[in-house]
C-alpha cells in the first residue's frame, strides 16, 4: 500500500500548485485526477484558437507561479498582460486603475485556465516527492489520530494529510461531512470568444448595465474574452444563438469601444456562492473552490485560491521548522485562521458590488455613479484598493 504525506484530490490549477509547493517543502505527495490536461497544440496557437476558461492571474498569483516554475512555460506559450483596469456605468463616471499608481510594471496577465494547469503539470512530473494518480478517483476515505486511509477507484492508501482540491462540489468535503453556506444568483454569465477589430490589449474593462455586468478581458493579438451578465433565461436564450446572431447582439448591448467582433466560441455558466464552514476538519483540508466559489465579478476566484496555496505551504513550512507535527489538526487550523476571513471579506465585497449594481432605483442609481467618479479622483482610496486586488 503507498503511503504519502500529503494526498491531494484534484489536479486542477490550484490542486496542482497546492502538490508542488508541499513537494518543495520535501514532503511525498500524491495527486488524485480523472484526467491530464490536454497538451498545448502549436497548431492551435498559430492559429489563435484559444480555450472558454480563462484567468486574470494578479501579481501575487504570478509571484507564487514563478515560485512553483510554471510562470516562465506560461509566458513561452501564451497570455496577455494587462496594464489598466477601467469602471464604469454611465460615461460621465468612469474610474481607471492603473499600475503605475502602485509602482508596478502590469496589473496581471489573463491565461487560460489550462495552459496554467498545464504547464503545473509539467512540474509534477519532473518532481521526484511527487506521485500522479490518473486516472483515478476518490472513493471514500477514513481517518484516525494518525492517518487518512483513502480508498481509491483502484487502489487504496495512507496520508497523514487529506486535503480536497477538487472544486466546488468537493467529495472530499462531502465525505469529511463539511457543511456550506451558500446560494444561487438570480443571474448566469456567459463566455464569448472574440476577435477584435480594435486592439486594446493593456486594458481590462467593466461596464455595468441595466441587465448586469459586461466585461473585456483581452487575450494576445487582437482577441478578446468577452464575459456577459444576465438574467438566466436570457443567457440560456443568447446559448441558443448562432455565433453571427450572438455577434448581433453583442454589438448592440456592448459599450461602442469594444469596436466590431467576430464571434469564434462560447459558453455559459450558473453563478454561485459557496463557503465551507470549515477549512479543516481532522486531517482533512479543503483548499480553493472546495473551500469557496466566489462571484467572479471581479476575476478573484483563483486568486484566492493561490494565496490558500501560500497560506498553507507558510502553515507547513514553519511546523516543520519549529519541529511540530505538521499534520496535527492544530497546526493545520491556522491555515484556516489565515484565509477564512479574508475570502469572506472578498466574498462578501464582491456581493455588495452586485448587489449595488443590480439595484435599478435611481437614487442608488446616482450615488454609485457618484462613488465611481470620486473613486477615480481618490489616489489613496484607489491605490490601496488595487494593491489588494493584486494581492500586494
Amino acid at each position: 500500500m503507498l503511503k504519502v504525506d500529503c494526498l491531494i484530490v484534484g489536479g486542477g490549477m490550484v490542486g496542482a500548485a497546492t502538490a508542488l509547493s508541499l513537494a518543495e517543502l520535501g514532503l511525498k505527495v500524491a495527486v488524485v485526477e480523472v484526467k491530464q490536461p490536454s497538451p498545448f497544440d502549436e497548431e492551435q496557437q498559430s492559429q489563435a484558437v484559444f480555450d472558454l476558461r480563462v484567468s486574470a492571474i494578479s501579481l501575487a498569483s504570478e509571484q507564487l507561479l514563478s515560485q512553483l516554475n510554471a510562470w516562465q512555460q506560461i509566458k513561452d506559450w501564451r497570455s496577455c498582460v494587462y496594464k489598466r483596469l477601467g469602471v464604469w456605468e454611465d460615461d460621465i463616471a468612469y474610474a481607471e486603475f492603473n499600475a503605475g499608481e502602485i509602482g508596478q510594471p502590469h496589473l496581471g496577465h489573463i491565461v487560460e485556465n489550462r495552459l496554467i494547469q498545464l504547464s503545473l503539470w509539467q512540474q509534477l512530473q519532473a518532481n521526484s516527492n511527487v506521485t500522479l494518480l490518473c486516472p483515478e478517483q476518490l472513493v471514500s476515505f477514513t481517518q484516525d489520530e494518525s492517518q487518512v486511509l483513502v480508498e481509491l477507484s483502484s487502489q487504496t492508501l495512507a496520508t497523514k494529510i487529506l486535503i480536497g482540491a477538487d472544486g466546488a462540489n468537493s467529495k472530499v468535503r462531502q465525505l469529511a461531512e463539511i457543511g456550506i453556506t451558500g446560494w444561487d444568483y438570480q443571474q448566469s454569465a456567459m463566455l464569448v470568444n472574440v476577435t477584435t477589430e480594435v486592439g486594446q490589449q493593456d486594458i481590462t474593462w467593466q461596464k455595468f448595465s441595466a441587465g448586469g455586468p459586461l466585461a473585456f478581458l483581452p487575450m494576445p493579438g487582437n482577441n478578446a474574452s468577452l464575459v456577459w451578465y444576465q438574467q438566466k433565461a436570457e443567457i440560456k436564450r443568447l446559448a441558443q444563438l448562432s455565433n453571427r446572431q450572438l455577434q448581433d447582439e453583442v454589438h448592440q448591448h456592448f459599450p461602442k469601444r469594444l469596436g466590431k467582433v467576430e464571434v469564434v466560441n462560447k459558453g455559459a455558466f450558473p453563478l454561485t456562492r459557496r463557503h465551507a464552514n470549515d477549512y479543516v476538519k481532522g486531517r482533512v483540508v479543503l483548499v480553493g473552490d472546495s473551500a469557496h466559489t466566489i462571484n467572479p465579478l471581479a476575476g478573484q476566484g483563483v486568486n484566492l485560491g493561490f494565496k490558500d496555496v501560500a497560506a498553507l505551504q507558510t502553515v507547513i513550512a514553519k511546523a516543520i521548522g519549529s519541529g511540530e507535527n505538521y499534520h496535527a489538526e492544530h497546526v493545520l487550523k491556522r491555515y484556516e485562521k489565515a484565509r477564512r476571513m479574508d475570502n469572506l471579506l472578498m466574498m462578501t465585497g464582491m456581493d455588495a458590488i452586485y448587489a449595488t449594481f443590480a439595484n435599478p432605483s435611481t437614487p442608488v442609481k446616482l450615488l454609485r455613479n457618484i462613488g465611481i467618479f470620486v473613486a477615480h479622483r481618490a489616489p489613496i482610496l484607489k491605490s490601496k484598493a488595487l494593491a489588494y486586488a493584486c494581492g500586494i
